[in-house]
Formats: structure tokens, sequence, C-alpha cells
């Protein structure tokens, strides 16, 4: 229908002036005014030589002669359109044509886009902040891929540095010989248990020698705990087979655990990439860099580029002693994954503390001759903190991943017991469902946020049944999938039914989806669809309490009613599947 009155617009436009415009700014008219659509006048002005409200005026009264439009007004030079009732109603029988509506059918020829996310270290477990990550970069996925491109899911697990080095080193002095299986230990908590227990070890070290004399810049270079897991690194990857096998031995207890955890939220990846293998294609690419005049080399035999003259500042490649660093990696893993995808665009959701680095990286792959790093977009977003402050992982007080689901969990429990709803459910289905609303709490807290905001997050408040949460939206699906059960007879009705205005609303609301999720993939925001759900699901519930659905006294009137309530369910299921939630039949 927009599509329809745009082209109409324009001849509108070009009967009046004849100018042609290329770009009409059409949008849903604000709720405080009447009308549907409102076209945006101001631009016309310079065509028209009249104010914004004659013009607007002026439009209008040509736009009239559309079948499509009833009557029209106009406010401070936008122009508001009132579009007739029986062309919602049509727009109505259409969209109960389809199953996938909103999404648009993905082409054979459509080019791959790659979303990076998760990407954890295999020294400690997933955090608050992992979570954060793992939602946005799942359902920015599944937004891309609704939106219409070929879309490949990938992690870069990085299991290989200092840091890693620094979990093995302290199991090898404290661990005396324990295993997740003997202390009955998920596997990445077993192993992050001795990145903090270095942490430990390395503050005491240090503290011994600056009480000995020794400056602290020296005495954090030289405590030996820290030596002992530099030399670990270099044995590492001179490929030391005790090193090596050690290495292997810790890295499968933590793969192990992240498994399970990725399966109890729902995340899954198309490829995992690991540092081990890429940075040493990264390597190769830096000598390529040298020959090239793109990377230089300093008196120590470390590996720079200077970005000076692009508003940056000299970035380093490699170490003096000739060890990786992120940036070597990430360069390898890029053009390994063009390699694989041969991908159009690859998005890299990270924190926004690595906004610089993917400046930079961006550039390098630029100046290397790579055309698609043009196409690589970083999708930066802010730290999540919780009531207590910011997480710091290597001093143990994070929030663990794990811990803060089944807390999620036995708070929903909780919850439903005291509302006393599932009083009559079988325990197993008790259980599914609890964690069913709370993974939804989760997860559409998190984000119903902007990705570019730093956020708080708030565990009671998530998992309200009330206002904008996903409990209260999970249960607006289950209240109308019970509507449906008591009604499952033939649900045609005629075409001649009067529409309110609460319903005309919720039909303008259910049109805006594919809108919303074209919108959400070009600005990797999936806020947008989580906020286009609770605007919807607040005008359901608002109609619910005021419309009688099967107690209505015309059965023709029912018919439409409870398929207008099918069609806001299927919009609810299908956003929310979109945000990586599942919505229960029951509540």
């Amino acid at each position: 229908m927009e599509n329809i009155l745009i082209e109409f617009i324009k001849k509108v436009l070009f009967d009046l002036y004849k100018e042609s415009v290329s770009e009409i700014q059409l949008q849903k008219t604000r709720k405080d005014f009447e009308g549907d659509l409102t076209l945006v006048v101001f631009p016309f002005t310079r065509f028209s030589k009249e104010s914004p409200e004659n013009t607007g005026a002026e439009i209008g009264n040509k736009l009239l002669s559309h079948k499509y439009i009833k009557k029209f007004n106009v406010v401070n030079g936008f122009l508001n359109l009132q579009i007739e009732e029986k062309v919602w109603l049509s727009q109505f029988n259409e969209i109960l044509k389809e199953t996938n509506f909103g999404f648009t059918k993905t082409k054979d020829s459509s080019p791959v886009h790659i979303v990076e996310f998760s990407s954890p270290n295999t020294n400690k477990p997933l955090h608050l902040g992992h979570l954060r990550n793992n939602f946005l970069g799942n359902s920015i996925s599944e937004i891309i891929k609704a939106s219409g491109e070929k879309v490949k899911k990938v992690q870069i697990i990085n299991d290989r540095g200092i840091h890693i080095c620094k979990s093995m080193v302290a199991w090898l002095d404290f661990g005396h010989g324990e295993t997740p299986m003997s202390t009955k230990t998920k596997g990445d908590h077993f192993v992050g248990k001795y990145y903090v227990k270095f942490d430990q070890e390395y503050k005491k070290e240090v503290s011994n020698l600056v009480e000995s004399g020794m400056p602290k810049k020296e005495a954090e270079r030289n405590a030996p705990i820290f030596l002992k897991a530099q030399d670990m690194l270099l044995k590492w990857e001179s490929k030391d087979k005790e090193v090596y096998d050690l290495w292997k031995k810790m890295n499968s207890w933590v793969y192990e655990g992240f498994n399970m955890t990725y399966k109890k939220l729902g995340i899954d990846f198309d490829k995992n990439y690991y540092e081990s293998d890429t940075y040493l294609l990264g390597k190769k690419v830096v000598e390529i860099g040298l020959k090239k005049n793109i990377f230089y080399t300093k008196d120590d035999g470390s590996v720079w580029i200077d970005l000076s003259s692009e508003g940056l500042d000299e970035k380093i490649i490699l170490r003096s002693d000739g060890t990786a660093v992120y940036m070597t990696q990430d360069i390898g893993t890029a053009i390994n994954r063009h390699e694989d995808f041969n991908f159009s665009n690859m998005t890299y959701t990270v924190g926004n503390e690595q906004d610089y680095h993917f400046k930079v990286l961006f550039l390098i792959l630029d100046k290397l001759g790579f055309s698609w790093a043009k196409n690589c977009f970083h999708l930066s977003y802010g730290m999540v903190d919780l009531p207590t402050g910011k997480m710091k992982s290597r001093e143990g007080t994070v929030v663990d991943a794990d811990d803060l689901v089944n807390e999620m969990i036995k708070n929903a429990a909780i919850l439903s017991s005291e509302l006393g709803k599932l009083d009559e459910v079988k325990k197993e289905e008790k259980d599914l469902l609890d964690e069913t609303v709370a993974l939804g709490a989760l997860k559409y807290y998190i984000l119903k946020v902007d990705p570019k905001k730093r956020m708080l997050f708030n565990p009671e408040e998530s998992i309200d049944f009330n206002g904008n949460t996903g409990p209260f939206i999970q249960y607006t699906y289950a209240r109308i999938r019970s509507i449906l059960r008591k009604n499952n007879q033939d649900l045609n009705f005629k075409k001649t039914i009067k529409l309110s205005k609460r319903e005309i609303d919720l039909i303008k609301s259910i049109l805006e989806y594919p809108k919303v999720i074209q919108e959400s993939a070009r600005s990797y925001n999936p806020a947008l669809v989580a906020n286009y759900i609770y605007e919807l699901v607040k005008d359901y519930n608002s109609y619910y309490q005021a419309t009688p659905i099967l107690k209505a006294k015309d059965k023709n009137v029912i018919s439409f009613r409870v398929l207008l309530s099918k069609k806001v369910s299927e919009n609810i299921k299908s956003a929310m599947s979109l945000l990586g939630i599942d919505v229960p039949e029951r509540m």
C-alpha cells in the first residue's frame, strides 16, 4: 500500500510543480494526531514557493483523488493522511495468506554475510558480558537472515597466548593432578579457577619483590610465576610436546563446559576458528606487509605499522620475540574467512573498548589490498553492569553466565509458584517453562537496549510479568493461544465487517513488521525488534481488555477478532524468535 501511495505522490508532485522527486518520506502518523501515514512537506516548499501549511493543503487536496485516501489534515508542515477503512481490511486479508510474514526470502545468488560473536578465551568461563555479546550476535544474525541475506555465524576461540599459559602454569604448580571429573566441576569453571589462582600468586610475588627494593614495573616483569608463563608461551609456539599436550587437555575441558552453556542459551555456530591456527597465517601476511613497506621493524625486532597519517598512531603487529599479538591473529582470521566463504560483509560483535582495535584492523586489511575490508563492520556495544558494579574476571569477582542463568531460573520458579498458575502442571513441564521464562527475561532485558548504550542489568526487574519485559510478552502470547484453543471453528469472515480504531491500529502495527526487520538489519540493532514487539503486545492487551473476542454477539465478528489475535500471536512468535526467545503455548 505504501509503495503504491509513494508512486502516486510522486505523480501528484510532478503534476503540481513539474518536478521529479526520487525520495519520499512517508512515515507512521504519531498517535497524538489524526491520521495513518504522514508526508513530510518541507522538502517541497522550494517547488511550491508557499508556506509548508499551504503546500501540504495543496498536495493533500490532489491526493484525495486516490481511492486509498479518506481525508487529510496539515500540522506544522506535516501532511497527515487518513486511509480508507476497507484498505486496512484488504491489507489484513493479504497478510493472512503469508506464512513467513515480514521475512524476505533469501535468493541462491544472495551474498554471504559473516557475523562473529562470542569468541571466548579458553582460560575462564563465560560471564555476563559474554551474554550480551552472544545474545546480540545471535539475534543480529537471525535478523540479517530474515532481511534476505545468507548468514554464517562464526566465532574465533582465543585458545593461545600468555593468558592461556597463566592457567596452565597455575594448574601445574597448584593443581596436584586434579581434573574436572575428579572435582565434579564444569570444565570451563575448573580452568577459570586456576586463572584466578595465577593472578593471586602473581600479586603476592610482585609485592614481595617490591618490598625487597625492586621498582614496581620491574617487579611486574620479573615475578617468577610470570616468567614461567612467558617461557611456556615460547615453548608452545615451538610445539614443545609436553606443553602442547597439556594445552590440548586443558582446552578440551573448557570446550566441554562452553558447549553446555551454549546449548542452554540456544546458541550455535556454523564454524569455529581457533587463534592457534589463524595466528600463523597472520604472521605470514606480516612478512608480505614488510616487503611492501606497509609494516616496519624497530631496533628490538618488533614489527609495527604507522597510521598517524590516518589520524591514528603506531600499532604493534609482532612482539620483539616474534610472538603474535591479537592484531596478528585477527588479520589471519579475516583472510581465512574470506577464503572459506567469499563473504560480502563481515560483522564483528565486540565490546566498545575495542573500537580502536577494529579501526586499525580494517585499515591494515585495506592497505594490504583486500577490497572486502571496506565491508567489515564493528558492532560495538556497551558494557553490562550489575547494581554491584563492573566485573573483574582476574580477581575472581566475575558474574558467571551459568550462575546468573541458574539464578534466573530459580527466580522464575519462585514467581510462578507464588502466582499459582502452574500448580496442576507436571514437574518436567514446569521446569522447562521456568527455563523458557528465565531465558526469555534475560535475553529480552538485554536486547531491548540499544547496543551502543552501556546498560545496568537488574535480574529482579527483568523477570517481572508487567511492563517492557520478556515474561510480559510471553504471557500475552500464551493468552492468545488460549483464545485460539477455545475457538478452533472455521475462521473465515465476511469483508463487510466494521473495524474499530483499536483494530485498525493493530493491523497497522502488524504491517510495520517487515520495515522493522529491514531497519533493524541495516542498523545492527535488535532493540528495534524488541521494542516493536512490546508496543504490539501493549496495543493488543488494551484491545483485549476493551473488546469482547469470543463473547461478541456476531459470529462473523468473532471470526475476525480471533484471526486478528492469531496474526498478532504469529508476529510475536516470529519477532521473539529473531531475539532467540521461545514463547510457551501455556503459562
